[in-house]
């Protein structure tokens, strides 16, 4: 259970600096507290995709991912942040990745970010 916690925190940590960073990728919200709540929420939404969907997609990608040396892992990303965009929009959270080279961009902040912080926190369960 601490390590589903911790995941999602480096998660939403990690979204909160592409939503700082990049200025095409939104997050509203009237206060503080649910602008955190909602980032939470796309946090899990995130990961939720990322267990669920990411490995389907590198299994049917995987000839490509050879091919391009890995590059393609870039694409990937930026396919499972925007899809994480369209779910959010779904649930009416008020998360949005405006166009596919805002969310490589934010893809590979987000990769970045999520590793530096996974190394920093705690794995334990």
């Amino acid at each position: 259970m601490m390590n589903f916690v911790v995941k999602t925190l480096a998660n939403a940590g990690a979204l909160g600096v592409a939503i700082w960073l990049v200025q095409d990728i939104t997050l509203t919200g009237d206060s503080t507290g649910n602008k955190v709540l909602t980032l939470i929420l796309v946090a899990l939404v995130f990961g939720l995709v990322n267990f669920l969907v990411k490995p389907i997609v590198q299994l049917l990608t995987l000839p490509l991912f050879i091919l391009t040396l890995g590059l393609i892992t870039l694409v990937v990303n930026a396919l499972m942040l925007l899809l994480t965009s369209w779910l959010a929009e779904q649930f009416d959270l008020s998360f949005h990745v405006e166009g596919f080279w805002t969310a490589v961009l934010g893809g590979l902040i987000i990769s970045v970010v999520s590793w530096a912080l996974n190394i920093v926190l705690p794995d334990g369960d």
